[in-house]
This record gives C-alpha cells, structure tokens and sequence, in this order.
C-alpha cells in the first residue's frame, strides 16, 4: 500500500507524506481534501468511508490501518 502515501501526498498537493505524518499538520487537509480522500479510497480501494470516520484518524498510518481493515471485512 506504498502507492497509498502517494495518492495522499497528491490530495494534499505535496512531495510527500509518511506513515507517521500528522494529518491535521498539512494546512492543506481540510474539508476538500477529506472529501478527496473518501472519493479516492472508495474509488481505488473499494472502501466506502465517511467524514465522521476520518475524525479518529490522526496519521497516515491510522488512515492506511483503516482502510486496511475495512477492505478485510
């Protein structure tokens, strides 16, 4: 799921985005980028999420570990 990192770092218009990386600290993650993200989760992964499911989420790590696990449902 590398290629998950990169897709964040394009949603949030930067070079790169770590499994560690605060997601709330990018000034570029906000109500768009979030909406971004769902659509391209749900597009490339097959997860449907929802904005009160980001909420929880701090890192890109956490992110990756949810999609991860809804996709093993």
């Amino acid at each position: 799921m590398e290629a998950f990192y990169e897709k964040i770092a394009e949603i949030l218009e930067v070079d790169v985005v770590n499994a560690s990386d605060v997601l709330t600290d990018f000034a570029e993650w906000d109500s768009l980028s979030v909406l971004s993200a769902i659509a391209m989760i749900g597009a490339d992964y097959g997860v449907n999420l929802t904005a009160a499911d980001l909420r929880g989420v701090a890192t890109a790590q956490a992110l990756r570990d949810l999609v991860a696990g809804r996709r093993g449902r």
